[in-house]
C-alpha cells in the first residue's frame, strides 16, 4: 500500500506545548511526571496525542488527555476522546466466548470446525486453543496476500479461505504464536452460536449493562463524535494512518473505546464478578502446552510476573493507534493508556513509565550457573511470529551471549534449571531446544546439527 501524504508539522506546532485537555482528580507527582513525558514526545513530533487513566485502590491518580485529536486542524483532544483499541478487543471476544460457555452453548474442548467450515488437514483444533494462540493456524496479518484485500470490503469468508490455503506453523498445542486468525474465527463462532452479530452480542452482554456508552465497533465511514484521527511516525514527520477496512480486524481488533469505558470494563471483570468465578478463572489463568510446559497467555489477556508484580494485561496496535491495558491485582492498580500514533514509543512505553513510578521494580533473583555453558552453545532455528528465526548461543569470557539479527544480548540473569530471564522474557535452553516465552509467544527453536 502506498504511504499516504506526510503531514509536515509547522514550527509553531513543534514548539508550542501540547494542551493537557482533561484533568480529573489526581496525584500531583504522577500528573507532573506524565505531563512532562507526554509533552516531550508531542513537542518533538513523535506523537500526536494520547489519553491515560490510572486508578489505585479506587483512587484516581491520573485521568488526563494530551495533544491533538487532529493535527490537520490543530484540534486538541476532546474531553472524552475515542480511540481505536486494536487487540485490546481480544479480551472482549474471549469474554463473549466464555459467556457462551457459561450458557452451555459451547465448550472450550469443542473442535472449532463444529461451528465453521475450515480444512485443518485432519487436525483437531479446540476453541480453547484459538483463545490462547496455540492452534498452529497462521495469523492472517503475517500472510502477505492479506494486505492486497485489506483496503477492500469482501465477505468475511474470503479471509477464511485465504488463511486455509496456508500450512500450519506447528501442531496444535505444541507452541504459542500470537494469532489474529484465531480471534477472527472466534468472532464468526460467536455469531453462529448466538444468532447475533458480533457487535450486537457485545452490546447486549457488556456495553449496555456496564454503561460503556463510548465503546463500539469501529467504522471507516460513520461519523462518530469525539473519535480522534490516527497517525504514523516517520523520521520526516507524522503522517496520516494507512487505510484499513474494518471488515478485517473484526473480533481480533476492531473495537473503539475510551480510557473511562475500559476502566469500567476492567473493574467489572476483575473486581465486580462480571463473569462469575469459574469463567473468570478461564479468562485469566493460563493453561499448558501439550508437553506440560506452562505458558503465560490465558484467554485474551496475559497473566505474568512483571518484575515481581503479578500483571493481567493486553496491548493493542492498529493503523494509527496503540493501546495498553494492565491490572496489578496485588496493588489494586489499573493503568490504561491510548495514543493516536503508531511509533517507537507507544502506549506501552507510557504505561511502563507510569508503572515504575508507582511500583517497586524488583530484580529477578539470580543463582550461580550450575551447568557447563558449552553444553548449550550453538545455533537454534524455528518459527516465531511472521518468520523463521535463528538465534546463536555462544560462550565467551563475558559469559553466555545471544546473537539475534546481529544484536548481541548477554544472558546474565540465571534463575536455575537451565532458565534465564531477559527482562520479562523467560529463556529455557535444554535438551537441544531453545524456548523463548515473552507472554504473547512461546517459541520453540531446535538446535542445528554441527556440520
Amino acid at each position: 500500500m502506498k504511504i499516504h501524504t506526510i503531514i509536515l508539522l509547522s514550527l509553531s506546532l513543534l514548539f508550542i506545548h501540547c494542551k493537557q485537555t482533561t484533568q480529573v482528580t489526581g496525584d500531583k507527582a504522577i500528573t507532573d511526571f506524565a505531563t512532562d513525558l507526554f509533552v516531550q514526545h508531542i513537542d518533538s513530533a513523535h506523537l500526536a496525542g494520547g489519553a491515560i487513566k490510572v486508578v489505585m485502590n479506587n483512587k484516581v491518580l491520573l485521568d488526563t488527555s494530551y495533544g491533538f485529536a487532529s493535527l490537520e486542524l490543530s484540534a486538541p483532544m476532546p474531553d472524552v476522546p475515542i480511540f481505536e483499541i486494536g487487540s485490546v478487543t481480544k479480551q472482549f471476544t474471549a469474554a463473549a466466548i466464555l459467556k457462551l460457555v457459561g450458557q452451555s452453548k459451547i465448550a472450550l474442548l469443542d473442535d472449532f470446525t463444529d461451528y465453521m467450515d475450515y480444512d485443518t488437514k485432519g487436525r483437531k483444533v479446540t476453541i480453547g486453543q484459538l483463545l490462547n494462540h496455540t492452534s498452529g493456524i497462521p495469523s492472517y496479518t503475517e500472510i502477505p496476500e492479506f494486505w492486497q484485500l485489506a483496503i477492500h470490503s469482501y465477505p468475511r469468508d474470503t479471509l477464511v479461505r485465504l488463511i486455509e490455503q496456508n500450512e500450519f506453523l506447528f501442531e496444535p498445542g505444541e507452541a504459542l504464536i500470537y494469532n489474529n486468525s484465531a480471534y477472527y474465527f472466534l468472532g464468526l463462532i460467536i455469531e453462529k452460536v448466538s444468532g447475533m452479530s458480533y457487535e450486537d452480542f457485545l452490546q447486549d452482554q457488556f456495553f449496555s449493562p456496564l454503561g460503556m456508552n463510548n465503546t463500539h465497533y469501529c467504522s471507516t465511514s460513520k461519523i462518530v463524535k469525539n473519535k480522534v484521527y490516527g497517525y504514523g511516525y516517520s523520521p520526516d514527520g507524522l503522517m496520516q494512518k494507512q487505510y484499513l477496512d474494518h471488515t478485517w480486524p473484526y473480533a481480533a481488533g476492531s473495537l473503539c473505546s475510551t480510557t473511562e469505558d475500559l476502566y469500567k470494563w476492567m473493574k467489572a471483570v476483575h473486581e465486580e464478578d462480571l463473569l462469575g468465578e469459574a469463567l473468570y478463572k478461564l479468562l485469566t489463568e493460563p493453561q499448558t502446552l501439550n508437553d506440560g510446559t506452562a505458558i503465560r497467555y490465558a484467554s485474551g489477556v496475559g497473566n505474568f510476573s512483571n518484575f515481581g508484580h503479578r500483571t493481567i494485561a493486553h496491548g493493542g496496535g492498529i493503523n494509527g493507534f496503540l493501546s495498553d491495558t494492565r491490572y496489578f491485582p496485588d496493588s489494586n492498580l489499573y493503568i490504561i493508556c491510548l495514543v493516536n500514533t503508531t511509533g517507537p514509543n507507544g502506549a506501552g512505553y507510557f504505561a511502563n513509565e507510569i508503572t515504575w513510578q508507582l511500583l517497586d521494580k524488583k530484580s529477578y533473583p539470580t543463582v550461580d550457573l550450575d551447568i557447563d555453558p558449552d553444553s548449550v552453545t550453538g545455533k537454534y532455528t524455528g518459527q516465531v511470529r511472521g518468520r523463521t528465526f535463528t538465534v546463536e548461543v555462544s560462550n565467551s569470557s563475558e559469559g553466555l551471549t545471544l546473537i539475534k539479527d546481529d544484536n548481541v544480548t548477554h544472558l546474565d540473569n540465571y534463575i536455575g534449571n537451565q532458565t534465564w530471564m531477559d527482562d520479562n522474557s523467560i529463556i529455557i535452553i535444554k535438551d537441544g531446544i531453545y524456548r523463548s516465552d515473552d507472554v504473547y509467544g512461546h517459541y520453540l527453536l531446535e538446535k542445528e546439527k554441527a556440520e
